[in-house]
C-alpha cells in the first residue's frame, strides 16, 4: 500500500472523525483538508464558495491537496478530503497517484440519519433540513458521486449507524491496514 492515505466519501461519512481516531491509534499524522484550506486561504470552504464560487473553490482546493503532498515530509499521514473533492476533474486519479484512497461508503438513509444528528451550521447546503429532506437531497447526489468515489483504491462498506459508528469505522480501517 502506498502512503499517505486519503479518505473519501460523502459529507458525514466519518472521514474526519474516524480518520483522526485512526491516526491516533497508528501514531500517524492527520490532516483535514477543509481545515488546511481554511488555514491557507483564511476562509472556510463554505465562505470561500459563497464569496468566489464553486469553480474557483475547486481550483484552490486541488492546489491545497497537491501543495500539501509536496510539502509534508512524511508518509505516515491520513488525509480527510472534502466530500466533493474526488468528483471534480481528475481529482480521484490524482489521489490514487499521491497515495492510497479509501472510500467510506454508506447507504444514503444512514448518512441522512447521521447528518440529522449533527450541527449542520457548517454545512450550509444542508441547514434546516429534516432527516427526510436530507435523504431526498443526499440520495440523488450520492448516485452522481458514487462512480467517482468508487474509483478509490479500496472501498470500506459501512453498514452501521449508531453512536459508536466513527470508532467502529476507525477500527475497521485499522484492521484493513494491518492486512
Amino acid at each position: 500500500m502506498t502512503l499517505p492515505i486519503y479518505l473519501v466519501g460523502y459529507m458525514g461519512a466519518g472521514k474526519t472523525t474516524a480518520g483522526r481516531l485512526l491516526a491516533e491509534k497508528l501514531g500517524w499524522h492527520f490532516v483535514d483538508l477543509d481545515d488546511a484550506f481554511k488555514e491557507i486561504h483564511g476562509l472556510s470552504t463554505a465562505d470561500y464558495i459563497r464569496t468566489f464560487g464553486i469553480e474557483e473553490f475547486r481550483k484552490k482546493e486541488k492546489y491545497v491537496v497537491e501543495d500539501l503532498a509536496d510539502q509534508i515530509p512524511f508518509d505516515k499521514i491520513i488525509y480527510a478530503t472534502g466530500g466533493g473533492y474526488p468528483c471534480w476533474e481528475d481529482n480521484m486519479e490524482c489521489l490514487r497517484e499521491l497515495g492510497t484512497s479509501i472510500y467510506i461508503r454508506w447507504r444514503p438513509e444512514h448518512l441522512a440519519k447521521r447528518l440529522a444528528l449533527t450541527d449542520l451550521s457548517d454545512r450550509p447546503v444542508l441547514q434546516g433540513r429534516t432527516e427526510e429532506e436530507l435523504l431526498a437531497f443526499i440520495a440523488p447526489q450520492l448516485e452522481v458521486r458514487e462512480p467517482f468515489y468508487a474509483k478509490a483504491n479500496h472501498i470500506l462498506d459501512v453498514d452501521i449507524c449508531d453512536e459508536q459508528s466513527d470508532e467502529r469505522i476507525a477500527e475497521e480501517l485499522y484492521e484493513f491496514l494491518k492486512r
